[in-house]
């Protein structure tokens, strides 16, 4: 089913709207964590030696958010597409990139520290997106099956690098972790700042190549039905290919599970994959799920899905607010708490008002969640219908 068309003559794919809402509102379970548990925002929820199950899920769940959002922002590179010529969309998708590199450097990094200084320059999704964006633009001139071939070259071969011995100082070294095999790297610039980087670039060019090449299955004159079976059956065996690799330990991620003290343990090192940087593993469980879940709401339309494409039709707009939002509550229960103004600092942690112990526990941060997607529908709601009723060169920079 098809939302009708924009005043631009752009059209909205409710399946992708729906599910790219979906994971608009789970990624901010991960920031509400990151912000407001007590345990820090540098604990690992999935060390299994520490970590609750409810606790792991917490995390786990986020993990199907970003590279689904990549490959999702790739379907609607070919979708943009379709209304441009080559050149055109060539040069949209390298501007657009550029905007998301500033977005997050500047905007996010911002919400983030709270340092004017910017001495902590936070590297994540936006930044990869952007980047994948502009490599994307450089592309789109070539064949779509030399896009399918690199994009699937990378998807199932950057882990090979799990087996190489590679370089561990010097600017060999800091181009690897920002193109590869960063897992949360600090990369000083100068004595008093520093680069955080999350996201090691080419694993998740590779899913923005592999959406855009799924991207034509949108074409307004490819077969529903056929495009159905197709997102069911690719979804499929991806899934199925997780299951083998990662009970086998072959290949693919390079921490393998293992037994636990029970069960229920040895299920949670079992779904236990990287994200950083996103093994093959975990981008077959994520981006398998997703196919599944596009290839069943096409024609699903309910109260709930009226809900998510409100946040999907806008995810740019909320992305933004939400952080912003969350550093709001952050610095009233900061104050709430009892905390001064001497603790606004910590010199333990780069982001200002994280004192050490605060915030709530779980309960808590479900609760600051919900909150925050709470208050965040009416914008989007408002920003959703200003979009389907106007036609301004800059909404398709938001």
């Amino acid at each position: 089913m098809k939302n009708p068309p924009e005043p631009s003559g752009k059209q909205r794919i409710q399946s992708i709207d729906i599910l790219r809402g979906a994971i608009m509102l789970i990624m901010a379970i991960d920031h509400s964590r990151d912000f407001f548990h007590n345990a820090g925002a540098f604990s690992d929820p999935t060390d299994m030696a520490t970590t609750t199950p409810i606790l792991f899920f917490t995390r786990w769940i986020t993990h199907f958010c970003a590279p689904n959002f990549v490959f999702l922002s790739g379907i609607s590179a070919w979708l943009a597409g379709s209304r441009r010529t080559k050149s055109e969309l060539s040069a949209f998708l390298i501007k657009r990139g550029l905007w998301l590199v500033f977005v997050e450097v500047v905007i996010i990094t911002f919400a983030f520290s709270l340092n004017p200084q910017y001495n902590f320059i936070v590297f994540q999704v936006l930044w990869v997106i952007g980047l994948s964006m502009i490599i994307l633009g450089l592309l789109v001139r070539a064949p779509k099956i030399v896009i399918g071939i690199i994009g699937a070259l990378i998807f199932f071969g950057h882990d090979i690098i799990d087996y190489l011995q590679l370089p561990k100082t010097g600017i060999e070294a800091t181009l690897l972790k920002l193109l590869l095999v960063t897992r949360g790297s600090i990369i000083p610039l100068g004595q008093s700042h520093a680069i955080f980087d999350l996201y090691a670039l080419i694993p998740w060019t590779g899913l923005m190549l592999l959406g855009y090449v799924f991207g034509s299955l949108y074409s307004s004159s490819f077969d529903a039905v056929r495009r159905r079976r197709i997102l069911l059956y690719s979804g499929l065996g991806l899934l199925t290919f997780f299951v083998v690799l990662r009970y086998f330990n072959i290949y693919g991620d390079p921490s393998h599970w293992s037994l636990q003290r029970n069960g229920t343990y040895s299920f949670l090192s079992f779904l236990n994959v990287s994200k950083y940087p996103p093994s093959l593993l975990y981008s077959c469980l994520t981006i398998g799920t997703g196919l599944v879940i596009l290839s069943h709401i096409e024609r699903v339309k309910n109260k709930v899905t009226d809900v998510l494409v409100i946040y999907g039709n806008v995810p740019f707009f909320y992305y933004i607010l939400h952080f912003y939002l969350l550093r709001v509550i952050n610095i009233i229960i900061f104050f709430a708490q009892g905390y001064t103004t001497s603790q606004i600092s910590n010199p333990k942690a780069p982001f200002l008002f994280s004192p050490p112990n605060f915030g709530f526990g779980l309960g808590g941060v479900y609760v600051v969640w919900f909150i925050v997607i709470a208050l965040l529908y009416f914008p989007c709601r408002w920003f959703s219908r200003y979009k389907q009723t106007h036609r301004q060169w800059w909404l398709s920079y938001l």
